[in-house]
């Protein structure tokens, strides 16, 4: 061959070199006359030349073209054209790469693969299976992932490409350190470098020892990890790889973080930083500053935090980078957790989460997270659980043990505050094996103090001073300020329960000083509370009443920052410490007026800001001091209803109760609740069983069934020993302050559990009702029933006919588990009856649809709903109830409460006869359940039943209520009146004082139609199970009064009787007491009304026995016949009959 030609070949081969892609076609269309395998052959000498001269990417690029020429049988020009397409296409996957549209760049990816193999571009087909392995790995498909790089190694290896069988181990390790396995993907990571050393590929070195140095850190080997960063920055740095260098020390800054060494994370993000802005890469300079805000985060400095991630997601966004995006979000998220501006970190926690399920990055756990914490910190632990279980399940790419152990931790938080403290030490202890494992200083101190608060909730509290001060003591030696500033303030909630204040006292104002300095706003109000606490307990009041306003300043000041009002409730939950405290300051200090102002600003903040958003403006409140209600404008309420305003507050180990008299005197009086302490028994848990003392079914929380205790039982001459205890804890100690006239009404404001007691059934010592000398109502505030009356005056006049819904068709979804609900027995019918009265039509079954009702609900005058209700938070929104109505198409039929929130309803009265709706979660914001939800509707005046009613005394009661009302009584009177009038005939208070009026008391004009008597009756159900009539007879044994017991206890029954032979001796002995018989009735539709299945048959003999045998031994009456021998027999059995 000439040199001329040679040199020809050579000439032609620099072009093919430093054309653009895409362009070798027109080139070599050029130069016929060298396309032979003479070029070929100069093509593969000169590539040997590259490589020995280290131009590595150059060789192999010529290399494979040869070789493409090589099998085309001299036709060079043909395959040039579909080289060129399948090139344009992975680059095109390349920019979709680029900007984490992975999905897209698959979907080139493949086309270029299947080009490639078309034209046998075995180093084309390698590259394209490498580029599918790694968006595979981006996705989260990892064993995808692996079988891509798995089939690129082959090939490179097949044409003995080293430099793509070391980028493909190395792929591997990547995909081998997402799934977790470390080691394997470092023996991946090694054959890698191994290769690239033999090769001379320094750029390729350097990678393998970044790569390394991320294994071993997910490893937690942080020191390790910092060596082989080191390594590979200053390889970078010899052969001028600027943006390798300008990883490896954003590397080695976030290996120093994980340290706790973060000043000098921050010098090495900064230089990283600097180098990114010189030589102009974009997604690295996000990347440096969003390392830098995580790196101030930690120092607690988080308005620079939020500064460098706002710069950070700028960058991303302009660049198209949603990967780094939703990185930066998540990161603001962080930030505004901190700063206590929650509703903010949700938003930016969502949009980060939305971000990464669009483009498959498995980093969503990290948003989970986010979202769970922002939670835990609003109070509804619930939810915080739900998010935080979530992000353990998803496939996350963990070098995640870091990741992990914060949701563990963040579990064992949400456990704590739902007071399991047991189930929260588990996960505390699991989250604190994992940092020191790997030694994250910050995550051991983390656990640590949260450790100490679950032994402090336990009451271990030297227990719980050990684990602080070990977290204490490493929170400062890394300089860890949030840490720090948490340790400081468990120790001295520790020392004051020990009664060393002023041990105390020291340590919470260090907190404080702390807190002001990083500008942790919730970390400072905690700070303000606990050191008034320590205050007042050393008796220094003027000093407690101010730090305990400080702190209600800055809750106060969060709390409005919220857009959504149902975060403000559930974050007022867990802030109303500062307002009891200061209410014991200012009692303390017999400033009892100043203190109902806080009682009635503690409790219903969030509500009424939403009430006169609502219902009175368009705008919110402009600040704090708008909502205040002063203590002339209480008296004024007073006045203006000629009513007895009580209003309660739990401050404990003490009740305080003010009356407001019409005439304006303010009273206040206080109940000891530490006689009840004394007996290991909490309010709640005195008016729980309570309320099982007269029939209800109550659970405690954990679900269990509470069984009443014997010394609680109703006894022979009538009296409820509970229902007594209530009264004289609740009225006893105000009883002179109220009316003597029964119809001057009597407005209960309850607060916490008080919400749970039937009021209206209060006993006194001489066996007398509440109901029987009072009218009662209740309210969720004062300040509501201002609201409520400035909206009872908009909606007068309104006269549309009424609504009455009754027993609608449910679901099938909530006749299964966890519902097990059953339609409601008899309920049509009594909803018939209360339509006949109103002079209407009741609407049931299948018509009574959600959507049909919430359009009718609009215009109507007054509702009437009789259906389950159920306490559920059926959409995590914070606001738990709903009523089950008719489903129709995809709907269930549920009103949601934030259904009812959506309404704007103009009707003057809502009554709730259904299962439970007057329960629901009862806070701080003194609200429950349903009843809010209407209120903020509209709605002035809500009645809503406590406990689930027989269906015969509900339709006797509801229909005495209308024609009450059409009479002229006003609300409360007409109710205090149906209620006497069903206790007449069903004297039990189960079925007569479920009902309790929420809101207004006013006249309702209305005309009713005259009801036969006859049809509020109804006879025993056909289809009543034996097993349902022996519960029933056994309840009214329980519940009934002295009179009936007697009367119901002179049963004849064999001692051995089964279940079918005693419900018929029921029946036909029930057939000549025809009022024993309506009130069994009553209660066999009670029992049915809770939707749920009854006992065993022989579970309930036997309960009959045993309660019939103790009435009999206590009413001194004959006992022989029913002496228990052995287990009763089952269905079917013949007993020995009597």
């Amino acid at each position: 061959m000439s040199s001329e030609r040679q040199q020809a070949y050579l000439n032609l081969i620099n072009q093919l070199l430093t054309c653009p892609s895409g362009y070798e076609a027109e080139i070599l269309k050029t130069h016929p006359e060298l396309l032979d395998d003479g070029l070929v052959a100069a093509m593969l000498e000169e590539a040997d030349n590259l490589r020995e001269q280290g131009k590595l990417d150059k060789a192999n690029w010529l290399k494979n073209f040869a070789g493409l020429l090589g099998k085309v049988d001299g036709d060079f020009l043909a395959v040039i054209p579909q080289k060129a397409e399948a090139d344009r296409l992975l680059a095109q996957g390349n920019k979709q790469n680029n900007i984490s549209q992975f999905l897209e760049a698959l979907q080139f990816w493949e086309q270029a693969l299947t080009i490639y193999r078309e034209i046998g571009d075995r180093d084309g087909e390698a590259g394209s299976l490498c580029n599918l392995g790694l968006a595979y790995n981006s996705l989260g498909k990892y064993d995808r992932a692996i079988e891509f790089h798995e089939q690129s190694l082959e090939i490179s290896r097949q044409i003995r490409y080293r430099q793509g069988e070391a980028a493909s181990l190395g792929n591997l390790g990547l995909a081998y350190d997402s799934l977790g396995q470390f080691q394997r993907a470092i023996e991946f990571y090694e054959q890698s470098r191994e290769i690239s050393r033999k090769i001379g590929d320094r750029q390729g070195e350097a990678a393998s020892l970044g790569n390394l140095g991320n294994a071993y850190q997910s490893l937690g080997q942080f020191h390790r990890a910092i060596e082989f960063y080191e390594q590979s920055r200053e390889i970078s740095r010899e052969i001028g790889n600027r943006q390798g260098e300008a990883n490896s020390l954003g590397n080695l800054g976030n290996a120093y973080q994980f340290l706790g060494q973060f000043h000098r994370a921050i010098e090495f993000h900064q230089q990283s930083l600097q180098i990114s802005r010189e030589i102009g890469d974009r997604q690295g300079e996000a990347n440096s500053l969003g390392n830098l805000g995580n790196a101030y985060h930690s120092l607690g400095q988080s308005h620079r935090t939020i500064e460098f991630q706002q710069q950070s997601l700028k960058i991303s966004r302009k660049i198209g980078d949603r990967q780094g995006e939703a990185a930066s979000l998540g990161n603001l998220g962080n930030a505004y957790n901190s700063l206590g501006q929650y509703q903010q970190a949700i938003e930016f926690h969502e949009q980060s989460l939305k971000i990464k399920q669009e483009i498959g990055d498995r980093q969503e756990a990290n948003s989970l997270g986010g979202l769970g914490l922002a939670y835990l910190y609003l109070g509804q632990f619930h939810k915080a659980i739900e998010f935080y279980e979530k992000s353990l399940k998803v496939p996350q790419k963990i070098g995640s043990h870091q990741e992990k152990a914060v949701s563990l931790c963040n579990l064992g938080a949400a456990y704590q505050f739902l007071g399991q403290y047991q189930r929260a030490i588990e996960f505390y202890e699991k989250s604190l094996e994992v940092p020191r494992e790997i030694g994250n200083r910050e995550g051991e101190a983390k656990s640590l103090y949260s450790l100490g608060n679950a032994y402090y909730s336990l009451g271990q509290f030297d227990r719980a001073i050990e684990f602080h001060e070990q977290s204490l003591e490493i929170s400062r030696e890394i300089g860890y300020r949030e840490g720090e500033a948490a340790s400081l303030c468990n120790l001295g909630n520790a020392y004051n329960s020990l009664g060393l204040y002023q041990q105390a006292i020291e340590f919470q104002q260090q907190q404080l000083e702390i807190s002001l300095k990083i500008g942790d706003r919730q970390g400072e109000s905690i700070a303000l509370n606990n050191l008034a606490g320590s205050l007042l307990k050393t008796n220094q009041l003027a000093q407690a009443e101010t730090a305990f306003r400080s702190s209600i300043t800055i809750h106060e000041t969060v709390r409005y920052e919220l857009l959504n009002n149902d975060h403000k409730a559930s974050i007022f939950e867990t802030q109303v410490s500062a307002y009891h405290g200061l209410q014991k300051v200012l009692v303390a200090r017999s400033q009892f007026n100043e203190a109902l102002e806080i009682s009635e600003m503690s409790r219903t903040r969030a509500f009424v800001e939403l009430l006169q958003q609502t219902l009175l403006t368009n705008e919110l409140p402009t600040n704090n001091e708008t909502n205040k209600l002063s203590i002339p404008k209480i008296q004024q309420i007073a006045r203006e209803r000629n009513s007895t305003i009580v209003e309660y507050s739990i401050v404990k180990p003490e009740i305080y109760i003010w009356v407001i008299q019409p005439n304006g005197n303010i009273t206040h009086r206080t109940a000891n609740l530490e006689p009840l302490n004394q007996q290991n028994q909490t309010l709640k848990q005195i008016i729980l069983q309570a309320r099982v003392s007269i029939g209800t079914e109550e659970t405690d929380d954990a679900g269990n069934k509470i069984q009443l205790e014997s010394q609680y039982k109703r006894d022979e001459t009538g009296r409820f020993p509970l229902l007594q205890l209530l009264h004289q804890i609740l009225i006893e100690p105000i009883i002179d302050l109220l009316p003597t006239d029964a119809n001057s009404p009597i407005i209960f404001v309850p607060h916490y559990d008080l919400f749970l007691v039937p009021f209206a059934a209060l006993q006194d010592s001489n066996n007398r009702y509440l109901i029987e000398n009072h009218t009662i109502l209740t309210s969720p505030s004062i300040q509501v029933l201002e609201i409520t009356r400035e909206h009872q005056n908009r909606v007068r006049g309104l006269r549309q006919a009424a609504l009455i819904v009754g027993d609608p068709t449910i679901a099938a979804k909530f006749n299964e588990n966890p519902y097990k609900l059953r339609q409601i027995p008899r309920a049509k019918e009594a909803a018939e009856a209360i339509a006949a009265t109103l002079g209407t039509q009741a609407i049931s079954g299948e018509n009574a649809t959600k959507v049909a009702m919430l359009d009718r609900m609009l215009n109507t005058r007054i509702v009437h709903l009789s259906a389950h209700g159920l306490l559920d938070d059926f959409q995590s929104s914070g606001i738990p109830g709903a009523i089950i109505l008719a489903p129709s198409g995809d709907d269930d039929g549920a009103i949601h409460a934030v259904d009812i929130l959506q309404l704007k309803l103009d009707s003057e009265l809502v009554v709730l006869s259904a299962c439970s709706t007057g329960r629901g979660k009862i806070t701080g914001d003194g609200v429950i359940g349903l009843s809010r939800c209407f209120i903020l509707a509209g709605v002035p005046s809500i009645i809503v039943s406590l406990w689930n009613m027989g269906v015969i005394s509900a339709k006797l009661l509801m229909t005495e209520f209308y024609q009450n009302l059409a009479r002229g009584d006003n609300r409360a009177a007409a109710l205090r009146c149906a209620m006497l009038t069903t206790k007449a005939r069903f004297p039990s208070p189960i079925a007569w004082a479920a009902f309790t009026l929420i809101g207004e008391t006013e006249t309702l004009p209305l005309s009713t139609e005259k009801i036969d008597s006859r049809s509020l009756k109804m006879s025993l159900p056909d289809d009543a199970k034996p097993e349902e009539i022996v519960a029933a007879f056994s309840k009214l044994l329980k519940i009934s009064e002295p009179q009936f017991v007697a009367e119901l206890s002179a049963i004849d029954v064999g001692a051995m009787d089964n279940v079918n032979v005693i419900a018929e001796r029921i029946k036909d002995w029930c057939e000549t007491k025809p009022q024993i018989e309506e009130n069994l009735e009553n209660e066999i539709y009670q029992a049915g009304a809770g939707g749920t299945d009854s006992d065993a048959p022989e579970e309930v003999v036997r309960e009959f026995y045993e309660t019939l045998k103790e009435n009999k031994i206590r009413l001194g009456l004959s006992r022989d016949s029913v002496a228990v021998e052995g287990p009763a027999p089952a269905v079917g059995e013949e007993g020995p009959g009597g």
